[in-house]
């Protein structure tokens, strides 16, 4: 016999903005980054959805909405039939940016879901984790959104996911640089190519090991670090203005990565000074530009997704 779940029951959630492979941790390494979508989920008779904010005019306002979709989905693979549901969503991350749009929102179903379950049947963060990366198919934004902070992530033999955090250096700051149009994942990843040389792959092992240290240790390693062989080149065609501010702010010794698949560019900076060049020449870029972008300076979340009972 199927469980219902409570009618009546609310909920504050809050996932964090992700930054993935953070140059060249590609699809394994994560960034939580303090810039939230707000949510008020209530288990109602009928499902009503108010949307507000980034995204919010192009996404549906019935059960076909993925936050929605996914908790009922959730719900039936733990044997309890679907309720309605009342969301009211404050979406802050941009769409299809390199933000992690997607796997706060699949977090959040989750994370929501779950909480929703009576005690004794709740997954708990692990369940979370382990569904949302299976619907996104690589855990990279999905490790940061439920843990936070920095995560390493990968697929295990079995094909199910694990991650572990690693501590974030206290000098370390985050700068993003938004364009005002955005770039579909999935174009992204069908510009890469199947196959790389051995000598690359090498040379972004040895970044790659080398950045875990400079987030971690010594951020003055953070340029050298960020350096990547696996992915940004093959993509600079599809985002042209991106590379470009990309490549101005290495140039100046930021240590500047594409975010994600793009096409917000990350500055990862050690001091304020750095801090401030990076504004400031993404100011320059932006008059100079035909993309218009801004920038934010978020903290790194040192949390994942919240949920808090109402």
């Amino acid at each position: 016999m199927t469980a219902s779940i409570a009618l009546g029951q609310s909920l504050r959630v809050a996932p964090p903005a992700t930054s993935a492979n953070l140059g060249p941790g590609f699809d394994s390494f994560g960034l939580a980054l303090e810039f939230r979508d707000e949510l008020r989920i209530r288990t109602v008779q009928h499902t009503q959805v108010v949307l507000t904010g980034e995204g919010a005019e192009n996404l549906p306002r019935d059960e076909s909405h993925l936050i929605i979709a996914k908790m009922r989905e959730y719900w039936a693979a733990r044997g309890f039939a679907p309720v309605g549901i009342e969301l009211q969503a404050v979406n802050r991350i941009p769409h299809a940016r390199g933000m992690g749009s997607s796997a706060a929102a699949i977090v959040a179903a989750y994370a929501a879901a779950d909480a929703l379950l009576p005690e004794a049947a709740r997954g708990g963060t692990e369940a979370i984790f382990q569904a949302a990366a299976a619907w996104e198919g690589h855990p990279d934004n999905v490790a940061p959104a439920v843990y936070g902070g920095l995560s390493i992530s990968f697929t295990r033999a079995d094909g199910s996911f694990a991650a572990t955090q690693v501590p974030v250096h206290e000098s370390v700051r985050a700068l993003v640089a938004i364009p005002a149009s955005g770039l579909s994942t999935e174009v992204a990843r069908g510009v890469l190519p199947e196959a790389v040389p051995h000598a690359q792959a090498a040379a972004n092992s040895a970044r790659a090991a080398l950045l875990i240290h400079a987030l971690s240790h010594e951020p003055n390693q953070l340029l050298s670090g960020t350096e990547d062989f696996l992915h940004q080149s093959y993509r600079a065609a599809a985002m042209p203005e991106s590379t470009a501010l990309m490549q101005k702010l290495r140039a100046a010794g930021i240590a500047a990565v594409i975010s994600g698949a793009g096409p917000t560019v990350l500055a990862l900076v050690s001091n304020s000074a750095q801090l401030a060049a990076a504004g400031e020449l993404v100011g320059s870029f932006d008059r100079d530009s035909s993309v218009s972008w801004r920038y934010e300076i978020p903290a790194i979340a040192t949390s994942g997704v919240r949920v808090e009972v109402l």
